[in-house]
Protein backbone atom coordinates (compact mmCIF):
# COMPACT_ATOMS: atom_id res chain seq x y z
CA UNK A 1 0.00 0.00 0.00
CA UNK A 2 0.96 3.66 -0.36
CA UNK A 3 1.47 5.59 2.86
CA UNK A 4 1.61 9.39 2.93
CA UNK A 5 3.56 10.43 6.01
CA UNK A 6 5.00 13.80 7.05
CA UNK A 7 8.40 13.69 8.73
CA UNK A 8 7.02 14.70 12.09
CA UNK A 9 4.76 11.61 12.00
CA UNK A 10 7.45 9.11 11.01
CA UNK A 11 7.82 8.05 14.65
CA UNK A 12 4.47 6.29 14.25
CA UNK A 13 6.08 3.97 11.69
CA UNK A 14 9.50 3.12 13.15
CA UNK A 15 10.14 0.06 10.99
CA UNK A 16 9.23 1.86 7.77
CA UNK A 17 11.36 4.87 8.70
CA UNK A 18 14.39 2.78 9.66
CA UNK A 19 14.25 0.71 6.50
CA UNK A 20 13.63 3.73 4.26
CA UNK A 21 16.75 5.56 5.46
CA UNK A 22 18.80 2.33 5.37
CA UNK A 23 17.69 1.58 1.84
CA UNK A 24 18.50 5.15 0.83
CA UNK A 25 22.04 4.61 2.16
CA UNK A 26 22.33 1.32 0.26
CA UNK A 27 21.10 2.90 -2.98
CA UNK A 28 22.66 6.34 -3.02
CA UNK A 29 25.86 5.77 -1.04
CA UNK A 30 26.73 2.13 -1.63
CA UNK A 31 25.44 1.38 -5.13
CA UNK A 32 25.52 4.78 -6.83
CA UNK A 33 28.49 6.23 -4.98
CA UNK A 34 26.90 9.62 -4.32
CA UNK A 35 28.54 11.93 -1.81
CA UNK A 36 25.81 11.62 0.80
CA UNK A 37 26.01 11.37 4.58
CA UNK A 38 25.33 8.07 6.34
CA UNK A 39 25.04 8.18 10.13
CA UNK A 40 25.98 5.61 12.73
CA UNK A 41 22.60 3.92 12.40
CA UNK A 42 23.24 3.33 8.70
CA UNK A 43 20.71 5.99 7.69
CA UNK A 44 21.14 8.32 4.73
CA UNK A 45 19.71 11.71 5.66
CA UNK A 46 20.29 15.30 4.61
CA UNK A 47 19.15 18.76 5.63
CA UNK A 48 15.90 18.47 3.68
CA UNK A 49 14.77 15.61 5.90
CA UNK A 50 14.73 18.17 8.73
CA UNK A 51 12.20 20.42 6.95
CA UNK A 52 9.14 18.23 7.63
CA UNK A 53 8.86 16.86 4.10
CA UNK A 54 6.09 14.57 2.99
CA UNK A 55 7.23 11.00 2.35
CA UNK A 56 5.33 8.62 0.12
CA UNK A 57 6.24 5.07 1.10
CA UNK A 58 5.26 1.81 -0.54
CA UNK A 59 4.58 -0.54 2.34
CA UNK A 60 4.98 -4.20 1.45
CA UNK A 61 2.56 -6.93 2.48
CA UNK A 62 4.78 -7.82 5.45
CA UNK A 63 4.92 -4.20 6.64
CA UNK A 64 8.35 -3.34 5.27
CA UNK A 65 9.68 -0.55 3.04
CA UNK A 66 9.41 -1.32 -0.67
CA UNK A 67 10.21 2.14 -2.02
CA UNK A 68 9.74 5.82 -1.29
CA UNK A 69 9.97 9.43 -2.43
CA UNK A 70 10.28 12.76 -0.61
CA UNK A 71 8.27 15.92 -1.37
CA UNK A 72 8.72 19.57 -0.42
CA UNK A 73 6.93 22.73 -1.61
CA UNK A 74 9.15 24.96 -3.72
CA UNK A 75 8.02 27.96 -1.67
CA UNK A 76 10.64 26.84 0.88
CA UNK A 77 14.15 25.41 0.70
CA UNK A 78 14.62 22.75 -1.97
CA UNK A 79 17.48 20.79 -3.46
CA UNK A 80 16.77 22.13 -6.94
CA UNK A 81 17.00 25.78 -5.90
CA UNK A 82 19.90 25.32 -3.50
CA UNK A 83 22.13 23.07 -5.60
CA UNK A 84 20.81 22.60 -9.14
CA UNK A 85 19.40 25.98 -10.14
CA UNK A 86 21.87 26.09 -13.04
CA UNK A 87 20.22 22.99 -14.50
CA UNK A 88 16.67 24.23 -13.91
CA UNK A 89 17.55 27.45 -15.72
CA UNK A 90 16.00 29.68 -13.04
CA UNK A 91 14.85 29.65 -9.45
CA UNK A 92 11.70 27.55 -9.13
CA UNK A 93 9.30 28.93 -6.52
CA UNK A 94 5.56 28.46 -6.75
CA UNK A 95 2.76 27.16 -4.51
CA UNK A 96 1.71 25.10 -7.54
CA UNK A 97 5.03 23.24 -7.84
CA UNK A 98 6.49 20.72 -5.41
CA UNK A 99 9.90 19.13 -5.49
CA UNK A 100 10.24 15.33 -5.48
CA UNK A 101 13.58 13.77 -4.54
CA UNK A 102 15.17 10.62 -3.09
CA UNK A 103 13.33 8.17 -5.34
CA UNK A 104 14.43 4.97 -3.64
CA UNK A 105 13.60 1.34 -4.29
CA UNK A 106 14.26 -1.36 -1.74
CA UNK A 107 16.63 -4.16 -2.79
CA UNK A 108 14.59 -6.72 -4.67
CA UNK A 109 11.54 -4.47 -4.93
CA UNK A 110 8.77 -5.58 -7.28
CA UNK A 111 8.82 -3.90 -10.66
CA UNK A 112 5.46 -2.27 -10.03
CA UNK A 113 6.72 -0.33 -6.99
CA UNK A 114 8.33 2.39 -9.11
CA UNK A 115 5.05 2.85 -10.98
CA UNK A 116 3.14 2.94 -7.68
CA UNK A 117 5.32 5.81 -6.50
CA UNK A 118 4.56 7.70 -9.70
CA UNK A 119 0.85 7.01 -9.12
CA UNK A 120 1.30 8.80 -5.80
CA UNK A 121 2.85 11.78 -7.59
CA UNK A 122 -0.23 12.09 -9.73
CA UNK A 123 -2.55 11.71 -6.75
CA UNK A 124 -0.69 14.49 -4.93
CA UNK A 125 -0.99 16.75 -7.96
CA UNK A 126 -4.71 16.11 -8.14
CA UNK A 127 -5.28 16.33 -4.40
CA UNK A 128 -3.29 19.52 -3.83
CA UNK A 129 -4.18 21.23 -7.15
CA UNK A 130 -0.55 21.28 -8.28
CA UNK A 131 0.52 22.12 -11.81
CA UNK A 132 3.94 20.49 -11.74
CA UNK A 133 6.46 18.39 -9.85
CA UNK A 134 10.15 19.12 -10.26
CA UNK A 135 12.99 16.81 -9.36
CA UNK A 136 16.63 15.88 -9.74
CA UNK A 137 17.33 12.43 -11.12
CA UNK A 138 20.23 10.34 -12.37
CA UNK A 139 20.79 8.42 -15.59
CA UNK A 140 19.22 5.14 -14.42
CA UNK A 141 15.89 6.90 -13.81
CA UNK A 142 15.51 7.89 -17.47
CA UNK A 143 14.78 4.27 -18.36
CA UNK A 144 12.56 3.73 -15.31
CA UNK A 145 10.41 6.80 -15.94
CA UNK A 146 10.12 5.93 -19.62
CA UNK A 147 9.02 2.38 -18.87
CA UNK A 148 6.37 3.62 -16.44
CA UNK A 149 5.03 6.12 -18.96
CA UNK A 150 5.84 9.11 -16.74
CA UNK A 151 8.84 10.71 -18.41
CA UNK A 152 9.48 14.34 -17.38
CA UNK A 153 10.38 17.34 -19.50
CA UNK A 154 14.14 17.65 -19.01
CA UNK A 155 15.07 21.25 -18.18
CA UNK A 156 18.81 20.69 -18.04
CA UNK A 157 21.44 18.03 -17.51
CA UNK A 158 25.12 17.65 -16.77
CA UNK A 159 27.53 14.78 -17.22
CA UNK A 160 27.08 11.75 -19.41
CA UNK A 161 26.57 8.03 -19.17
CA UNK A 162 25.95 6.68 -15.68
CA UNK A 163 27.17 9.97 -14.20
CA UNK A 164 24.44 12.09 -15.82
CA UNK A 165 22.33 14.25 -13.49
CA UNK A 166 19.22 16.06 -14.75
CA UNK A 167 16.43 18.29 -13.55
CA UNK A 168 13.00 17.36 -14.87
CA UNK A 169 9.51 18.80 -14.72
CA UNK A 170 6.39 16.64 -14.55
CA UNK A 171 2.89 17.80 -15.36
CA UNK A 172 -0.33 15.91 -14.73
CA UNK A 173 -2.01 14.40 -17.76
CA UNK A 174 -5.28 12.61 -17.14
CA UNK A 175 -4.74 10.63 -20.35
CA UNK A 176 -1.60 9.04 -18.85
CA UNK A 177 -3.26 8.08 -15.56
CA UNK A 178 -4.64 4.76 -16.70
CA UNK A 179 -1.31 3.64 -18.14
CA UNK A 180 0.58 4.40 -14.92
CA UNK A 181 -2.07 2.68 -12.81
CA UNK A 182 -1.85 -0.37 -15.08
CA UNK A 183 1.94 -0.51 -14.68
CA UNK A 184 1.47 -0.29 -10.92
CA UNK A 185 -1.28 -2.93 -10.95
CA UNK A 186 -3.41 -0.65 -8.79
CA UNK A 187 -7.11 0.16 -8.67
CA UNK A 188 -7.78 3.94 -8.64
CA UNK A 189 -10.48 3.43 -6.01
CA UNK A 190 -7.96 1.77 -3.69
CA UNK A 191 -5.42 4.52 -4.37
CA UNK A 192 -7.94 7.19 -3.46
CA UNK A 193 -8.71 5.34 -0.22
CA UNK A 194 -5.00 5.40 0.67
CA UNK A 195 -4.89 9.13 -0.02
CA UNK A 196 -7.93 9.68 2.20
CA UNK A 197 -6.30 7.61 4.94
CA UNK A 198 -3.13 9.70 4.73
CA UNK A 199 -4.73 13.15 4.64
CA UNK A 200 -8.16 12.63 6.17
CA UNK A 201 -9.97 13.90 3.11
CA UNK A 202 -10.76 12.83 -0.46
CA UNK A 203 -8.48 13.74 -3.33
CA UNK A 204 -10.95 16.20 -4.80
CA UNK A 205 -10.79 18.59 -1.82
CA UNK A 206 -8.06 21.23 -2.39
CA UNK A 207 -5.68 22.00 0.45
CA UNK A 208 -2.34 23.66 1.12
CA UNK A 209 0.67 21.59 2.13
CA UNK A 210 1.37 21.47 5.86
CA UNK A 211 4.76 22.00 7.41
Amino acid sequence: MLRYVYADDLHRFPRLADQMFRHRAAQFHDRLGWEVSVDGAGHERDEYDDKNPLYVIWQTADGGHGGSMRFLPTTGDTMVNDHFRHLAGAEIRSPLIWECTRFCLAPGAEGRVAAALMVACGELMRGFSLEHMIGVFDARMVRIYGRIGAAPEVLGRQGCGRGMIAVGLWSYAAADRGRVFARAELDPIVSEAWFRQGFGRPIEAPAAMAG
